[in-house]
């Protein structure tokens, strides 16, 4: 086993001689820049496709109600596929930044439904009550209605955060490499299956409750100011 590990990841690999820590490191700095940025693309899509999705307006919430559709109808490997050998063809665009497009559009429609769950939750009586004050409707959204929501669906917002993070590993449909195609380039060119993927899968598992630690620290702090 000692032996396969070093193979694997403390020795040259292929006649690059590139050594398999280092594409595992460099591949685990993908994972990490798609899923930040797309958490942010996400997050901002989510709320305003929601605003858009309980609008009165037809024509403002129609295209949100079918964007939630598409996205939450297709695999995200297919829209990751589509995105950037189809839509972004013609474009000069790098496989990190489609990456992140992909994601950040595939994670604001399921971020918008956790938000519409949130808002619902909240008494529709603190809507009325503000809106007999003069607020209007946006108003009243964003400085009553969300605030509250957000406290509500902080746990679902982690968990999304934490899926987006492990789905990313389909990064390599389109060549770009991330922590689970290095873990694939080490396995065929060691022809070692064992070391590569369970490294991955360790590392995915570490940052999984990493995340999931300091989400419940950061859920115990807004109890507490409560």
């Amino acid at each position: 086993m000692i032996d396969a590990i070093n193979a694997s990841l403390f020795t040259p690999i292929g006649e690059d001689g590139l050594i398999g820590i280092y594409l595992i490191l460099n591949g685990l700095k993908v994972t990490l820049i798609v899923t930040f940025f797309a958490m942010i693309i996400g997050s901002i899509l989510g709320v305003a496709t929601t605003l858009l999705k309980m609008s009165p307006k037809w024509y403002l919430s129609w295209p949100a109600h079918f964007y939630v559709s598409v996205i939450r109808g297709t695999p995200v490997v297919i829209q990751l596929v589509i995105l950037y050998f189809i839509v972004l063809a013609s474009f000069d665009v790098d496989k990190i930044t489609a990456a992140i497009i992909a994601f950040g559009l595939n994670s604001g429609a399921y971020i918008s439904e956790i938000i519409r769950a949130g808002i619902q939750a909240v008494d529709k009586g603190q809507t009325e009550a503000a809106r007999s004050l003069g607020l209007s409707h946006w108003s009243t959204m964003k400085e009553i209605i969300l605030p509250q929501a957000i406290k509500k669906i902080l746990p679902s917002l982690g968990n999304e955060f934490i899926v987006l993070l492990k789905e990313t590993a389909v990064i390599g449909f389109i060549g770009g490499v991330d922590l689970m195609r290095a873990g694939e380039i080490i396995r065929s060119r060691t022809f070692e299956d064992s070391v590569p993927l369970l490294t991955c899968a360790l590392i995915y598992l570490l940052l999984t409750y990493i995340f999931t630690f300091m989400l419940s620290k950061f859920e115990t702090r807004l109890k507490q100011s409560d």
